[in-house]
């Protein structure tokens, strides 16, 4: 199955000589997963166009530091596109940015979080197991960084994952198709942290000592990376469920 990776930032500048750029964490993430994916790469942010989705076989929307509420040339593009992949049930997953960005243009509402920044390994409960995630446990831990949030979901999703910090943290869409997470299943360890210490004078210290400390805990994002794996190959289109032309 290919997915095209639709890239919507960067990795900040101090940190590229030690990262990988987004498309390719994901990547990784789906190689490590298992299944047979390929993928390709269209950047969004960089003005590049959009795809027909229902061409399209399965779409990742990466993460960014841009605001849903902020004035971007293509984030009404982007916002048409999922829409027309929400109708045709296009295999769609939002990450972080993309979790946002798929709640706004599907009628939710995004907005910049009174309870600051999100970082570190947060501990997520599960509400509710779609079928590729039957065996999930009762919560996860994942890596985060944000400081947007899904205030309130659109009426066609279902809250799957949630935190008292982040209520909507991960939706599964009613169309059966569309699935999006606020935290970062992509996202190594390494590059957690740096981007952690990275917000050192933006978040508060006691975020940030609280943040490093909680990658004490074990991750789970190799069990999240494996259900989103089984979201797509459930949804290929050589697969049984039906797509609408």
């Amino acid at each position: 199955m290919k997915i095209t990776i639709l890239k919507t930032g960067d990795v900040p500048e101090t940190l590229r000589e030690r990262f990988s750029p987004y498309p390719e964490m994901f990547s990784l993430m789906f190689a490590e997963a298992g299944g047979d994916f390929t993928h390709d790469v269209v950047a969004v942010n960089e003005g590049e166009p959009l795809p027909a989705p229902e061409t399209l076989e399965g779409v990742v929307i990466t993460g960014s530091s841009a605001g849903v509420y902020e004035d971007h040339a293509w984030l009404d593009p982007l916002r048409a596109f999922i829409r027309k992949a929400y109708e045709t049930k296009t295999p769609m997953l939002g990450i972080c940015f993309g979790h946002q960005v798929m709640a706004d243009a599907l009628g939710g509402d995004v907005r910049k979080s009174e309870k600051g920044w999100g970082l570190g390994r947060h501990l997520y409960g599960v509400k509710h197991r779609p079928g590729f995630m039957a065996a999930a446990p009762e919560a996860m831990a994942v890596a985060c960084s944000h400081q947007d949030q899904v205030i309130v979901p659109p009426a066609e999703a279902e809250v799957i994952l949630a935190s008292d910090f982040t209520p909507n943290a991960g939706l599964a869409y009613r169309n059966g198709a569309a699935l999006s997470f606020q935290p970062h299943p992509e996202f190594s360890d390494d590059y957690a942290l740096a981007l952690t210490e990275l917000r050192r004078g933006k978040a508060p210290d006691t975020v940030i000592e609280t943040a490093l400390a909680s990658f004490d805990t074990r991750s789970q994002s190799g069990e999240m990376a494996r259900y989103i794996a089984a979201f797509f190959s459930g949804l290929s289109p050589y697969g049984s469920r039906s797509r609408t032309p």
